[in-house]
């Protein structure tokens, strides 16, 4: 299976890259991993609605030029479902076995992801409905795919 993480912007933290490197080493074995980064929108001090909305579409479009017609999307919105890892796990090999051989997670800028293109995702996946830095998120959605993957495994976790 190939595994596509489409993100907004750079990671800038040397911690935060050293952390994916990490995971994008260990999921190595599991499956193809691309990590495809769109640029970012400098969003400026108390930006408008009608500001931020803009930034969010030119975010969205660059977004949407990256994902192709038989990818199955699944964007991390704060109002997606929140699933435990196990089953995270379950979607993902399920997946699988309908023939989804493409899946691509888009995480969206500082301002979140477009309309347009939480419409195209064919799942929506909260992780809280806190909110993080999308730079941190990325980390931590490469850890629950690796988790994902061993659970499928049936490798021993962190529980």
């Amino acid at each position: 299976m190939k595994i596509t993480l489409l993100t907004v912007g750079k990671i800038k933290e040397k911690y935060l890259r050293d952390g994916i490197a990490e995971y994008v080493k260990r999921l190595g074995r599991y499956c193809r991993l691309d990590i495809v980064e769109v640029p970012d929108e400098k969003t400026p001090d108390r930006a408008s609605a009608a500001e931020e909305a803009q930034i969010k579409n030119t975010e969205g479009e660059r977004l949407l030029r990256c994902i192709r017609e038989n990818d199955y999307v699944i964007a991390l919105a704060i109002d997606g479902k929140m699933l435990d890892s196990v089953e995270l796990s379950e979607k993902i090999e399920k997946l699988g076995i309908q023939g989804h051989s493409s899946i691509v997670f888009v995480i969206g800028g500082s301002l979140g992801l477009s309309d347009a293109v939480l419409g195209r995702a064919d799942y929506k996946l909260s992780f809280s409905r806190m909110t993080f830095p999308h730079q941190l998120m990325r980390m931590v959605l490469l850890e629950q795919i690796y988790r994902s993957y061993r659970i499928m495994q049936g490798e021993p976790y962190h529980k």
